[in-house]
């Protein structure tokens, strides 16, 4: 989690730094760093849900259900939220800044809504590694194989979006 933190305020730094000496290209390194957070965020958004599926087959317990409660929180804390936040915070720039909230833009409505969905798909995340820490999961390991293409779905609407642009 510290290196998480570490490598969030060296990347602030850096793009801070960017943004103060080369205001022109602010754009493309925002861009970059947008870029980069989805990555992050849908890499652990796609993983979470499979560790849910060995976990709920695992008793609890045993070495292997405390091995995954370590892995999920690991992975939200250092990995998924840090990710979800700079992906928001850099996306609202570069919609601000690239004027996109003005007419004509609704494909950056609709990519919102559906990030919004996604943010709702994470919180769900989220209180489900707090359920398997307590011991408290009481969802097969069925519903987690499902779950985990719920994030795939919506990403792959939300790119369509963004690159073809539809309307």
């Amino acid at each position: 989690m510290k290196k998480a933190i570490i490598a969030l305020a060296v990347m602030a730094a850096v793009i801070t730094a960017v943004f103060w000496l080369v205001p022109v290209e602010a754009l493309l390194w925002m861009k970059t760093l947008h870029i980069l957070a989805v990555i992050a965020w849908m890499a652990g958004m796609l993983y979470l849900p499979r560790l849910f599926v060995y976990h709920a087959d695992a008793a609890t317990g045993t070495p292997q259900s405390e091995t995954f409660k370590i892995m999920e929180r690991r992975l939200l804390k250092a990995i998924i939220n840090p990710a979800m936040i700079v992906t928001w915070v850099a996306g609202l720039w570069l919609a601000v800044k690239g004027g996109w909230f003005s007419g004509g833009n609704g494909w950056l409505h609709a990519k919102i809504a559906l990030v919004v969905l996604m943010s709702g798909v994470h919180g769900y995340f989220s209180a489900s590694v707090r359920r398997f820490a307590n011991d408290a999961n009481t969802k097969p390991a069925r519903h987690w194989r499902i779950m985990n293409e719920v994030p795939t779905v919506l990403l792959i609407v939300i790119v369509i979006l963004v690159v073809v642009k539809p309307f």
